[in-house]
């Protein structure tokens, strides 16, 4: 049997994502846009289809209309194809009136929609992080150490380990303890060997990514019949698992992120512009795939880029641009500056009369204005920043929310469609 058969995966929308916030006020967190073309859900569906693995539900709760609709229009498979990515929205049902409690709640009310779909194994994923994986590797270790349950584990330093759940291993990798984020007075008692490479850069605790393998009739015991009030996995299911099954530790040793806070977004967003990237986007062996646009070529006059990343179909007249990630249909005006940013762009390009309308009724067009100034900023989809607005992010501001803008750890984020004025300073 070929993996396509082998495997379904479950990837899990996420919840309310307060802490992305202002960028999930109006969408969940799998469908904040990354990298200028891609939404962070394309990353778990993208890692499944590099591997094989074609058949996937995505659970949806929280704020999912956009991504709902971007699933539906991205991920179309042959008719002569068995391959289908859809989306399980949270409902109520005459056994059960609650929405998701968690993440094993939500696969358990979602699990009579396996009944049709044979499998060996379930593979349960995040929507929200940032990754590119051989999920093979992963069920072929499953394999091989006879496991009921795997979990994705990667190496992780002193700073990171209490953000966490860690886990200890025996000797043929099956996982003997586990404790969720352990305080760093109690650390030395749960360091790992990692290997030499990993213990090099000091990264000697095994953290759990969220990335789970079961033994598919294992998976529906545990939820409907062993543990049906559970709502967690990696809070109860996992660490009550660990006693009573082989539960094994898959050592991944790439570059992951979980994109849970503003700060790890936007330094994943800007490490992208780096010479050779750790989360690569040229590799043909591991293509993001994404909602095809049929979008122009970007047309930049007169500007000076460094280590820059600039998405299709923009229009850019900028003096600089530098260190920074530029998004679909961005417009950038003449003499601006644009340091450290991620601009997402616009959903459409407004036209000739559309900007002069703009202008009769006083409104700045979508985009950055002329003599603008932006650095450390993370400009939403359709702003329109006028002419000669500065926004200087950086440590010298303190946190604060307005109805424009949020404030976060020195990092300025944007409303999706606020409207900065002419002259604006931050």
């Amino acid at each position: 049997m070929s993996i396509s058969q082998e495997v379904i995966a479950m990837i899990l929308g996420g919840g309310a994502g307060s802490r992305l916030a202002p960028l999930t006020s109006s969408r969940s967190k799998p469908a904040v846009p990354i990298a200028g073309k891609y939404r962070l859900v394309d990353i778990p569906i993208s890692n499944c289809i590099n591997s094989d693995i074609n058949r996937m539900f995505v659970l949806t709760q929280y704020n999912s209309a956009s991504l709902n609709r971007h699933i539906k229009n991205t991920y179309r498979f042959s008719a002569f194809s068995t391959a289908f990515v859809d989306i399980l929205a949270a409902e109520q049902t005459p056994d059960n009136p609650a929405w998701y409690q968690g993440t094993a709640d939500a696969v358990r009310q979602c699990l009579r929609h396996l009944s049709a779909f044979p499998s060996e194994y379930v593979l349960i994923l995040s929507g929200d992080q940032l990754y590119q994986m051989d999920f093979n590797k992963m069920i072929e270790n499953h394999k091989a150490t006879g496991a009921d349950i795997s979990i994705a584990t990667i190496p992780v330093g002193d700073r990171e380990a209490p953000e966490f759940g860690i886990l200890k291993v025996d000797e043929e990798s099956l996982i003997s303890s586990f404790i969720e984020k352990p305080s760093k007075d109690i650390l030395g008692e749960w360091v790992s060997d990692t290997g030499a490479a990993m213990q090099a850069k000091g990264r000697n605790y095994l953290a759990s990514m969220g990335i789970y393998v079961f033994n598919r009739q294992l998976l529906l015991d545990l939820l409907l019949k062993i543990h049906p009030d559970t709502t967690d996995f990696g809070k109860e299911i996992i660490p009550s698992s660990i006693s009573e099954y082989k539960v094994a530790s898959y050592q991944y040793e790439g570059y992951w992120t979980d994109i849970g806070t503003i700060y790890s977004f936007f330094e994943a967003n800007l490490e992208l512009t780096a010479d050779i990237p750790e989360f690569n986007l040229f590799d043909n062996t591991k293509s993001i795939y994404t909602r095809p646009r049929m979008l122009p070529p970007a047309k930049i006059s007169g500007t000076t880029l460094e280590k820059t990343v600039i998405a299709d179909g923009c229009i850019i007249n900028a003096s600089r641009i530098e260190h920074s990630v530029i998004g679909i249909r961005s417009r950038i005006g003449y003499g601006s500056t644009v340091v450290s940013c991620y601009i997402m762009g616009s959903d459409y390009y407004e036209t000739i009369d559309d900007i002069n309308n703009d202008q009769n009724k006083g409104l700045p067009p979508i985009g950055i204005g002329k003599r603008c100034y932006l650095r450390n900023c993370i400009i939403d989809k359709n702003c329109r920043i006028g002419d000669d607005v500065r926004l200087n992010g950086g440590p010298h501001l303190a946190n604060t929310e307005t109805e424009l803008y949020t404030v976060k750890d020195g990092i300025i984020v944007t409303r999706k469609g606020a409207v900065f004025p002419n002259g604006y300073v931050i």
